[in-house]
């Protein structure tokens, strides 16, 4: 066994990306990032992340490692250390990343050693991962521990269980827990938030609409404030960029359906939002058929589908501090709801919902969805 380090833009970066694939070849479920969105792509207007011009590299420091077992690639880790995170935080972690093995222990350890190695001669005092490079609120992250036989909906990861074996057999803890919760968008609205949400609207000077896709960049720059300011709490949050801001918007003019997305308003403020999209993910799942499974057959799948998902995610719903338990969040939900159901989408995920954060628990319950899946954030203290 050998381990290769690999640096950004290195034509290597191929192998590195291309691993998955090889490893996940009979497992329905498994469904990729589009390849451009790790390493580029000019036709479909996508800066990848695996290179150096991608704003992330601007406040990170990053490396690859490709293990290799009798002559064949055999596991894949990345190391970085995201500086804006640890200053937003005043703290030293170093994170790892893209990981993937096959079923040897030993494969697992030596890639684990050399991130380890790698973040602790930069200062670091704590390894935590697993995530793309690191593990803020919104970034690709996790160790799915529950739920292995549901595929993953978009932006959300999917692994064989020994994953987390291996990783605490190495040493590592719990750090922290995300959930994803199913809701059946058939079964009716609970009578009591419907009620809630009229007497809200008659009695409070609530507004609310769906995004403007004509205004997405402004729309999305509302997204953003409600953002910073409704998750600033939370754990592993990070202020969204202005970057990530633009990456948002291109996702959303792609696939959002208009009405699965609302703003909140009092007095013409913008204190909450819902947004749900119907998930990308059930079009873009690997085919494995003779005509391959390149971005762009993927794409062109997508926009031939991407009106007949039966499935949305719900990627975002947050209130500000001040305007919490005032109600706003059941008018939104209730809305929106309406509007699936009408539209014909069938089911809802709500992901990834910290485990302590019972504001979104308790009324994803009440609501009637379940919880099916669990993915873990580990760290591990760097002596």
């Amino acid at each position: 066994m050998k381990i290769e380090e690999i640096p950004l833009d290195s034509p290597r970066l191929e192998d590195f990306t291309h691993l998955p694939w090889r490893l996940y070849r009979h497992d329905p479920c498994w469904t990729p990032p589009l390849k451009g969105e790790l390493l580029g792509s000019r036709l479909l207007g996508l800066n990848g992340l695996l290179r150096r011009s991608h704003p992330y590299h601007r406040h990170a420091d990053v490396i690859h490692f490709l293990a290799w077992k009798n002559g064949e690639p055999a596991g894949r880790i990345s190391a970085a250390i995201n500086k804006r995170y640890n200053e937003h935080h005043s703290c030293r972690i170093g994170f790892f990343g893209f990981f993937e093995v096959i079923h040897d222990y030993e494969v697992a350890s030596a890639l684990l050693d050399r991130a380890c190695v790698w973040v602790k001669d930069r200062g670091m005092t704590v390894l935590r991962g697993p995530g793309e490079y690191s593990n803020a609120i919104h970034e690709r992250q996790g160790i799915l521990i529950n739920g292995f036989e549901h595929p993953p909906t978009v932006e959300l990861t999917h692994n064989p269980p020994f994953y987390s074996q291996f990783l605490e057999r190495y040493g590592f803890g719990k750090a922290k827990d995300y959930h994803a919760y199913m809701l059946d968008l058939k079964t009716p609205t609970p009578h009591r938030l419907n009620h809630l949400a009229k007497q809200v609207k008659q009695h409070r000077e609530i507004e609310t609409r769906p995004i403007n896709l004509k205004h997405l960049h402004y729309e999305v720059s509302m997204i953003v404030a409600i953002y910073n300011e409704a998750w600033s709490g939370n754990w592993g949050f990070l202020p969204i960029t202005h970057e990530e801001a633009a990456s948002l918007a291109n996702f959303l003019r792609l696939i959002v359906d208009p009405g699965m997305a609302r703003f909140a308003f009092v007095r013409g403020r913008p204190v909450g939002m819902l947004v749900a999209c119907p998930d990308p993910y059930y079009a873009l799942r690997p085919r494995w058929q003779w005509y391959g499974d390149s971005d762009f057959v993927r794409v062109a799948r997508l926009l031939w589908k991407r009106r007949r998902i039966p499935l949305v995610r719900l990627m975002l719903f947050g209130v500000h501090p001040a305007f919490r338990k005032s109600g706003i969040d059941a008018c939104l939900f209730s809305e929106v709801k309406d509007y699936a159901m009408q539209r014909g989408y069938q089911k809802c995920e709500a992901s990834l919902l910290l485990e302590d954060n019972h504001l979104i628990l308790g009324p994803s319950e009440f609501m009637g969805a379940r919880n099916y899946k669990t993915w873990r954030i580990y760290d591990l203290k760097l002596e």
